[in-house]
C-alpha cells in the first residue's frame, strides 16, 4: 500500500478518502448504473440493516433521476425506466472507491483534478484465488481540459512500469460509467493464465453532466491484491490473509529483490 501511494504522489497525484458505508446513490445511481442492475442485487452488495437509509443531497437527486429515466441534456435515452429514490436512499459497504472519487468530482468540477485512493471496499462474492470478499482497491481520476484516452493508457502503462510490471497488456472491455473503457491485464506464469489488473475509461457525459462537469475525467479502478499476486507470483489471493509471519518477512524479501534487480 505504501509504495503503490507513493508512486502516485510522484506522479502528482493527491490522495483522497471516503466513508465504508456508502449511500446507493453514490455507490451505483450517480455512477449511471440503472437500479436494476445485476451488481445491486443482495447477491453481490452488502446491504445495512440498521440504519438501512440515508439523505442523498438534494441538489443533484433530480438531476441524476432524469438522466436515468431520459438521459436529460446528454444526448443518450438514459435507461428508459422509472428512477426510484428509495433504491438510491439505501446504504451499503461500497463495493468500490469509485463511490469516493464520484463524490469528490461532484465536490470539485473544475480542472485539474489529479486524485487516487487506495481503500478497503467490500463485495458478496464467491471467494477463490482472485476473488475476495473484502479487498484493496486503488482509484484514481484525472480531469482536464485537453486528457485522452491515450492519456489514460500512458498513465497506466508509467504506473505499472515502477512497479517493476513491464509485459502489461489492454483489451477493450465495458463498464456502466465509462466509455472507451478497457482493462489492463498481465500473464501469471504460476496459473498460467491472463488476470485483470485494472478497469478503466473515460466517464462517460451520463456521469459528468448532472455534476458540473464540462471536461474530460480519465477513471480507473483495480485491486491492490491481484497486483500484488502478480508482483510477487503467487497461486492464489487468500495467501496475503493467512498471517504466517515468516512468509509475510520472506515475501517482503523478494519485492526488494525484484526491485533492486529493477533498478
Amino acid at each position: 500500500i505504501k509504495i503503490v501511494k507513493e508512486i502516485f504522489v510522484e506522479m502528482g497525484f493527491e490522495e483522497i478518502r471516503g466513508p465504508i458505508v456508502e449511500l446507493a446513490f453514490w455507490n451505483f445511481d450517480a455512477l449511471f448504473q440503472p437500479q436494476d442492475h445485476p451488481a445491486r442485487d443482495m447477491h453481490d452488495t452488502f446491504y445495512l440493516d440498521q440504519p438501512r437509509f440515508g439523505d442523498p443531497p438534494e441538489n443533484l437527486v433530480e438531476k441524476i433521476k432524469e438522466v436515468h429515466e431520459t438521459g436529460g441534456l446528454t444526448g443518450s435515452l438514459g435507461w428508459r425506466y422509472l428512477w426510484k429514490r428509495e433504491e438510491a436512499e439505501k446504504l451499503v459497504l461500497r463495493t468500490h472507491t469509485t463511490a469516493t472519487t464520484i463524490r469528490y468530482l461532484a465536490e470539485h468540477p473544475d480542472p485539474p483534478i489529479k486524485v487516487f485512493s487506495v481503500d478497503r471496499i467490500y463485495r458478496n462474492e464467491k471467494v477463490d484465488w482472485k476473488h475476495l470478499a473484502e479487498f484493496h482497491q486503488i482509484e484514481g481520476i484525472v480531469m482536464d481540459k485537453a486528457v485522452s484516452f491515450r492519456d489514460l493508457i500512458g498513465l497506466i502503462k508509467e504506473f505499472y512500469s515502477r512497479l517493476g510490471l513491464r509485459d502489461v497488456k489492454f483489451r477493450p472491455s465495458y463498464f456502466p460509467y465509462t466509455e472507451p473503457s478497457a482493462e489492463a491485464i498481465v500473464y501469471l506464469r504460476e496459473k498460467n493464465t491472463w488476470l485483470e489488473l485494472i478497469g478503466m475509461g473515460i466517464f462517460r457525459p451520463e456521469v459528468t453532466q448532472p455534476l458540473g462537469v464540462k471536461y474530460p475525467v480519465l477513471a480507473w479502478g483495480g485491486g491492490l491484491e491481484r497486483l500484488a499476486l502478480a508482483l510477487y507470483d503467487l497461486e492464489d489471493i487468500r495467501t496475503f490473509y493467512f498471517n504466517d509471519l515468516r512468509w509475510i518477512r520472506g515475501i517482503s524479501n523478494i519485492y526488494l529483490e525484484k526491485k533492486i534487480g529493477i533498478l
